[in-house]
């Protein structure tokens, strides 16, 4: 009998899936749509008269992920490195498209509609096409790597339009989050980083303050960020509401469905400033539980790359990680007013039908990873 269970046991731990990686996805999701029910229905009542019409889609959008990912996770990995430049030519057709068909909605064309009440937000795609454009073109330039001008410049010049395209609809924190991925993708792939110090102090920073004086709604959130109670009532309203909510919660929160931020104080509560309500009403508590949550994720994201049998796989999980990573401090940091806001969702929780299924798409990929891996090495040594 005890034999019987060290054979069951045995073959649990030699998986070719990470149970570990999927129950974290799972557990992310789970809190997420629980948090978008609590967060979303004083506004969903009081825009619609349903108090559930967001937590439905969000649920919708969730099973719609967590199935595609199972079915992409059945698809060799290897199987888009043959097509990585078609994947830069597609990212840049997307975001060309929505300079000519999309919306404009509050300032900013980053929309394309389908339909009068289904759109579609290409950068969240683009995310991923960069991820696999990139790891085809650094394992194919990969002795070029070292160099400043063969390996630095050139690849980075091969960003420059998809970066200039964003910046015109204009998409600041989508640029911010691709140039971060890529920049990781290149150091791990063999890009020495000193020479990244080099560009950022000669042209990076310059730029960045040049594109914030240059533009005056991305000024007035820097100087919101620095005072936000010098203009309470107007700019500085939400991340005012945002630190309401988090120091209300205290260590253990008021309660699950306590939030008295959500009645109309935060404006849509159920997307980028969700953490805020789960500060609320979860406290430092449930706060530091997602926080860990995503450290799970991370931490083996980066094992798997590790263990990945060749350099493309390892470059795609660690671009993909980085994504996740990148948003993660990016939203919380905005949420607790530790950097100028911008609209960046919180992965697996902010209320964003092509975020989540593209969260759950990209993490199909990661556990083919492991699949692979697992094959040829135990899985407790990952």
């Amino acid at each position: 009998m005890s034999k019987k269970k060290a054979e069951k046991f045995s073959s649990f731990l030699n998986n070719p899936i990470d149970f570990t990686l999927v129950i974290t996805i799972i557990l992310l999701l789970g809190i997420g749509l629980v948090m978008v029910l609590s967060a979303s229905s004083p506004s969903a009542l009081a825009e619609t008269g349903d108090s559930y019409v967001f937590f439905k889609k969000q649920l919708l959008f969730a099973v719609v992920g967590i199935v595609a990912m199972l079915a992409i996770s059945k698809i060799d990995y290897r199987f888009y490195q043959k097509f990585y430049k078609h994947a830069w030519i597609l990212a840049v057709v997307l975001l060309l498209a929505v300079k000519f068909i999309g919306r404009e909605v509050n300032g900013a064309k980053r929309w394309i509609y389908i339909t009068e009440t289904l759109s579609f937000q290409p950068s969240e795609l683009v995310k991923f096409l960069v991820i696999i454009f990139y790891a085809g073109i650094l394992v194919k330039n990969r002795d070029e790597l070292p160099y400043f001008w063969k390996g630095l410049i050139k690849h980075m010049v091969m960003l420059a339009p998809i970066i200039l395209l964003l910046m015109l609809e204009p998409h600041f924190s989508a640029s911010i989050v691709i140039l971060g991925i890529v920049c990781i993708m290149m150091i791990v792939s063999g890009c020495k980083f000193t020479q990244f110090l080099s560009i950022a102090g000669a042209a990076g920073i310059p730029l960045l303050i040049g594109v914030i004086i240059k533009s005056p709604y991305r000024l007035k959130r820097v100087i919101t960020f620095l005072d936000p109670w010098k203009d309470a009532t107007d700019t500085g309203w939400q991340v005012i509401q945002s630190l309401y909510a988090i120091g209300s919660g205290g260590l253990f929160g008021v309660g699950l469905g306590e939030s008295k931020q959500k009645y109309l104080y935060i404006p849509e509560p159920h997307n980028d400033f969700i953490f805020s309500i789960i500060g609320e009403e979860l406290g430092f508590v449930g706060c530091a539980l997602i926080i860990i949550l995503f450290a799970i994720f991370i931490w083996r994201g980066v094992l798997i790359a590790m263990k990945a049998p060749d350099m493309f796989g390892s470059l795609v999980a660690i671009g993909i990680t980085s994504l996740v990573g990148i948003q993660v401090i990016i939203n919380i940091a905005v949420v607790t007013s530790s950097m100028p806001a911008t609209g960046m969702p919180l992965p697996f929780f902010s209320y964003r039908w092509n975020s989540v299924i593209y969260f759950a798409l990209s993490n199909g990929s990661i556990i083919e990873y492991i699949k692979s891996k697992c094959k040829t090495i135990n899985r407790r040594k990952i």
